[in-house]
Order: C-alpha cells, then sequence, then structure tokens
C-alpha cells in the first residue's frame, strides 16, 4: 500500500505485457543482436525512450515486462536467491529499495560502469548503496508529495479554489480532516473527502523522522508513537465519513476518479500521469496544491542490473541512459514523474514546467519543493512488507469490519508475524 504505482494502468499502454509477452509481440530479435529484457511493475514511461535507444543502438533489441507490483518484487527475489531467472534490467521500488540492498552482491556495482552517486539527491543514491558501499541502484524518480484536489468539488461545497489559498486550509493533518468536515456537509451527494484510509496513512508516516524501522534495522511499529498517530488520524477521518472506501489501483479506485467519487487524493508526482489516464474528460477540473505538513514523498523507483544478466555491460549502458538527466527531464514534461537528479532541480526545463490537465498548477516548482525539503526516512529491509499490512488495517475500520482498537492489535499481531527472523 505504501509505495505502489498504477500497474493495471499499463495494460492500455504499454505494447510487451506480462504474461502474454514474447519477443514476436515487441518486434523480433535479428541475428546478431543483443536482446535486453527489462522488468517493471508500471508504465516508467520508457516505451518512445525504448525506440530512441534502439535506432542509435541497432545491435540491441529491448524487451519490456509488466508485471504488478506484489509479483514484480516477489519473482525478483526468488529469481535471485534460486540463481536464474532475473531479466537484464529490473525496477526496484523505494519501499523494497532496503530489502534487496541486504543482497547487493547479487547486482553489479554501477561505478564499475562509469555511474557517479553525486548524479542524485544524496539520500536517494543512499538508498541503492549496499553495505559495501556499491551502487546497486539508478535512481529513476522520486515521489515527491503533494495533494490533488478538484476545484469544481470545492467550489459547490463552498471551499476556495486557489491552490494557495486551499494550501492553507490544511497546515497539518489535523487541519486536513477538518476542512474534509467542511467540505462534506456541503458536498455534492456521494462524493467523499479522499479515496482511501490507508492513502492518507502513507501519506502522514512518509513524513515522520522515523517510519516503521530504525536505523538499526529494528522494526519499530509498536514502539513509534509516529506510526500510531499516523494510524489514529487517518481512522479518525474514516470514522468521520470521508473515504471513498476505495483500494488503491482497483478497478473501483480507477473509476473513482472518472465519476469524481472523492475530492481529493495524496498525490505524488507519479500520480498526476494516473489521474489524466483515468479520468482524461477532467482536464481542467483538478488543481495541485501543497500537501499538509509541506512536504514528503511517496514512492519512487530504481533501476538494477543483476549479476545473472548475460549482458552486464549492455544493460548498466541502458539504464544510465533511462535514468539520465536528459531523458528523466524529457519524462517529468510528458508523463509528470519526478526526476531525482540533483541538477535539474535547478533546471529551467524542469523548474518551470506546468500542467495544463490541472489547470496550469506550476508542477515543477510544487513537487521540486517537496522532494527538496522532506526529511528522509529510512527504510528497512521489511518496510515493504509492513506497509500494506498497516493499510490492511484501516481499510477494515474503513469497511467496518473491526473497530479501530481492534484492528491496531491485529496489524501489531501481523507485523510480528511478517518480521519474524
Amino acid at each position: 500500500m505504501r509505495t505502489r504505482r498504477p500497474a493495471a494502468l499499463t495494460a492500455l499502454m504499454l505494447g510487451c505485457l506480462a504474461l502474454v509477452a514474447s519477443v514476436g509481440a515487441c518486434g523480433a530479435v535479428k541475428p546478431g543482436q543483443t536482446q535486453l529484457v527489462v522488468e517493471i511493475f508500471g508504465d516508467m514511461g520508457y516505451r518512445d525512450l525504448y525506440t530512441k535507444y534502439e535506432q542509435s543502438h541497432p545491435g540491441v533489441k529491448i524487451v519490456e515486462h509488466v508485471v504488478s507490483y506484489d509479483d514484480h518484487h516477489k519473482n525478483l527475489q526468488a529469481h535471485l536467491l534460486g540463481g536464474s531467472g532475473t531479466g537484464d534490467i529490473e525496477a526496484i521500488d523505494g519501499g523494497y529499495i532496503s530489502q534487496f540492498k541486504v543482497m547487493s552482491d547479487k547486482f553489479v556495482d554501477f561505478r564499475d560502469y562509469g555511474a557517479d552517486p553525486g548524479q542524485w539527491l544524496a539520500w536517494k543514491a543512499q538508498q541503492a548503496t549496499g553495505p559495501d558501499g556499491s551502487l546497486m541502484g539508478l535512481g529513476a524518480d522520486v515521489g515527491g508529495l503533494a495533494m490533488c484536489y478538484r476545484r469544481d468539488l470545492f467550489a459547490q461545497a463552498g471551499l476556495p479554489t486557489d491552490r494557495d489559498e486551499v494550501a492553507a486550509l490544511w497546515p497539518d493533518w489535523q487541519s486536513y480532516i477538518a476542512t474534509g468536515k467542511r467540505f462534506k456537509a456541503n458536498a455534492p451527494d456521494g462524493v467523499a473527502w479522499f479515496d482511501s484510509g490507508s492513502n492518507v496513512f502513507n501519506a502522514i508516516i512518509n513524513q515522520a523522522p522515523v517510519g516503521y524501522t530504525n536505523a538499526d534495522n529494528e522494526v519499530v511499529v509498536a514502539d513509534n508513537p509516529a506510526v500510531k498517530k499516523a494510524f489514529d488520524l487517518a481512522v479518525e477521518a474514516v470514522q468521520a465519513g470521508q473515504s471513498a472506501k476505495l483500494a488503491t489501483f482497483s478497478q473501483q479506485w480507477n473509476a473513482g476518479f472518472q465519476r469524481g467519487s472523492f475530492a481529493t487524493v495524496a498525490c505524488p508526482a507519479w500520480m498526476t500521469d494516473t489521474i489524466k489516464q483515468n479520468a482524461p474528460q477532467t482536464s481542467g477540473k483538478w488543481d495541485i496544491a501543497k500537501v499538509p505538513g509541506g512536504s514528503g514523498n511517496w514512492g519512487g523507483s530504481f533501476l538494477t542490473v543483476p549479476k545473472q544478466s548475460k549482458h552486464r555491460k549492455e544493460a548498466a549502458e541502458l539504464a544510465r541512459f533511462l535514468t539520465a538527466p536528459e531523458q528523466a527531464s524529457w519524462i517529468f514534461r510528458t508523463q509528470g514523474h519526478l526526476p531525482s537528479q540533483a541538477a535539474l532541480y535547478d533546471d529551467p526545463a524542469v523548474l518551470g514546467n506546468s500542467n495544463a490537465f490541472f489547470n496550469d498548477a506550476p508542477t515543477g516548482r510544487i513537487f521540486t519543493e517537496s522532494a527538496s525539503t522532506l526529511r528522509p526516512q529510512y527504510q528497512g529491509p521489511k518496510d515493504g512488507d509492513i506497509g500494506p499490512l498497516i493499510g490492511l488495517g484501516i481499510n477494515r475500520v474503513d469497511k467496518g469490519k473491526q473497530r479501530p482498537e481492534q484492528s491496531w492489535r491485529q496489524v501489531l499481531k501481523d507485523v510480528a508475524n511478517a518480521t519474524e527472523p
């Protein structure tokens, strides 16, 4: 739940999908060509870049496989432990990078292929730095956090619509919930304040100095008051009837954008393209304001090259191309995925970017400020497993299946079971 991407959406956008993928589906490999298999878990904006790369590298043929978020990471771990089956390039989400960092000896060190860790935001590069100092992953994007909101629904409920005035409504998350109560008092019938209580929780906990794991790799869910506070705030909001009760990235959630089922959604940079693809008819009705708390991060990914690859050099070269500043800037300007390269945060093409779909919101300024000012949170090896368990706990309360105290006790039990040595 914590760092998922819209994997369901990619079936509409990509030509070579897992389970139905084949070399022929993406173009046959010619004699003498090197086939590079890229395994990802969502639309990362690379399809046009593959074509560009193949044109300048006629000896390379790229095949992309897309698998659901959970299955992708489970498959990667199984293939690494089993000694075979990985792609030449494997994407890893930020919520899982620590889990794979303890296996950094199974990935190439990109420093051996000319990569400079200083190219990326310092905290982003550190997330992919192995215990031995190796750079096992190249930062693709970061999920600088904001809040997307429906201007038309705000107006109907008597709330301001100007993005600066909207941001002033919620300097913190308690104010966001209070504003939700104002909205619900005059909202159009059937419209919730937000999509999912678990997404509100994600945004809150990602702002905490310490999340699920401390710097000593100790799971602190039961002992860290920030986790319980985030849980309680999300539960308070869902019990106030503010949630649309939609499971993130489900078909119902996708349809919620189309139907206008909720007025706000915690919005990392990559979410802007998700909204646009799900509900193109809502162009101009959305806008973007600062998130409560001012900054944060949800998601972001890395590209890695497992040592199992028979084409390490070629794969590393492709990974460097896909994450290079020129390509990262283009992906942000066309598809909204925020770059993780430090130099681009001063680039006028990025900093001055705006998005017509979101009422010409200055997305470059909003998302770079959020990512630049956030306090990086340490990610533990089990964080990718813990987040969904807490999300399920909030969903149980949201759907009336458990009282908050019952659900929290089950969360602690589930987390303990999932993180036993």
